[in-house]
């Protein structure tokens, strides 16, 4: 098969990794992809937001299958595109892409079909949200509609706080991501990441993996796209997953289809696990990143074969790779400022050394100089991944990596995998 993937992140880099080894393979072309996919297929470059250059690019190079990493590609067409050209898609239109690129239509959507969120409101104008924080108590969550990179969302601990954030959505902050601003209620519980890969008509579990929004240590600071992850996650107890797949995962499928916007790709359902079952906080229309990465880590067998029946719209066939009861854990480095002005420029040395058989790590924000030094050309710059037979090893083979590797300009949480460890 010829296989085109879209996308230049660690999400990417990692489902790069994962589709090469398949022996269905024969060439993998990445979209634009970074210096770490070198060795795993040819690059392009073109915008990931580019549908019709993509497109064209498929066509010129007979791709069987194209696989879809970013949501800003989804949000731009690029499945549509391609579904007019007759080439398969593992991603969902822009229209079922909705679920992620506008948290008010995800909001209505599941109001619509009785799947189980939280309370919420949708305000365009400034005094509308300020007055919207009398109904809801404290902390108050505070939404951008659009997508804002993993960034556009806040936990304010009072009105006072609650207020400001809404002023900076509303006043441009995201761009037009933050033309409107959902209010949501505050759910108490142990947040998780399930996944869930879908033909359209019908979705199989992949699996869960748990991470960390805040950007230091003991989840503390701003929100971010995510420090660190791992999998599998206590938090899905059997009877957690059996109730998200009943009344969450399938009815959203069929629900999608019922209005006319079949849903083809990977179900990111980010849950909430409350005392009265799981809740959704949001959906993804893609991969979770860095989640992709510990499910490809942990994931045997050959990806490959889902991924296409999963685009040409029939599930029946399919088996689901089998997952290694191993723990994957993922630390990612991110350039010191990130999220709000991470440093770009800086050099980056060790990262490309062989960390044994245990160890992965994928690019996600980086550069080759003119010299050959790698640099730091992103927020998230670096995602290091151990496998080990508990959280423990998984944990310590992990940090054993990061300190080898020589980067003054970044900087990383330590405490990646804390809850799975206390339960330990």
């Amino acid at each position: 098969m010829n296989i085109l993937l879209v996308g230049s992140g660690g999400r990417e880099h990692a489902l790069a990794w994962k589709i090469a080894q398949s022996p269905l393979v024969r060439r993998l072309v990445i979209a634009p992809g970074n210096p770490g996919m070198d060795a795993l297929g040819e690059r392009v470059d073109l915008k990931v937001t580019d549908a019709d250059a993509l497109t064209i690019l498929a066509r010129e190079m007979r791709a069987d299958l194209v696989v879809v990493g970013p949501e800003t590609a989804l949000e731009a067409g690029l499945a549509d595109r391609l579904a007019a050209a007759g080439i398969p898609c593992f991603g969902p239109s822009a229209r079922a892409a909705r679920l992620e690129t506008s948290k008010a239509f995800s909001k209505a959507f599941m109001e619509r079909h009785e799947i189980p969120t939280a309370g919420y409101g949708v305000y365009e104008r400034l005094h509308e949200a300020r007055q919207a924080l009398t109904v809801f108590k404290p902390p108050y969550v505070i939404k951008a509609d659009g997508l804002a990179a993993g960034k556009g969302v806040a936990i304010s601990p009072d009105k006072r706080d609650a207020e400001a954030e809404i002023e900076r959505m509303l006043s441009g902050r995201f761009g037009t991501a933050g033309a409107r601003v959902v209010i949501e209620e505050f759910m108490d519980g142990e947040e998780g990441s399930l996944f869930a890969v879908c033909d359209g008509q019908s979705a199989l579990l992949l699996g869960g993996a748990q991470d960390h929004k805040r950007a230091f240590d003991g989840d503390l600071g701003p929100n971010t796209g995510g420090m660190g992850s791992y999998s599998p996650a206590p938090v899905f107890t059997p009877e957690l997953v059996e109730a998200a797949e009943r009344l969450i995962v399938q009815p959203v499928v069929a629900a999608m289809a019922a209005e006319g916007a079949p849903y083809r790709g990977v179900l990111y359902a980010g849950l909430m696990a409350t005392a009265d079952g799981p809740r959704v906080v949001e959906f993804n229309a893609r991969f979770g990143d860095p989640e992709c990465q510990v499910l490809m880590m942990r994931m045997d067998g050959d990806i490959v074969p889902l991924l296409l029946a999963c685009a040409k719209g029939d599930l029946t066939q399919a088996r689901l790779p089998t997952f290694s009861t191993d723990t994957v854990i993922c630390v990612v480095l991110a350039a010191k400022g990130y999220p709000d002005s991470p440093l770009e420029g800086s050099i980056i040395r060790g990262a490309e050394q062989d960390f044994g058989p245990h160890v992965q790590v994928f690019h996600a924000g980086t550069k080759r100089r003119p010299d050959g030094q790698l640099a730091a050309a992103g927020g998230r710059v670096l995602n290091v991944c151990a496998r080990g037979r508990d959280i423990v090893e998984a944990r310590e083979r992990a940090y054993a990596a990061v300190r080898k590797i020589d980067w003054p300009g970044g900087f990383h949480r330590t405490d990646i995998g804390w809850r799975a460890v206390e339960r330990d």
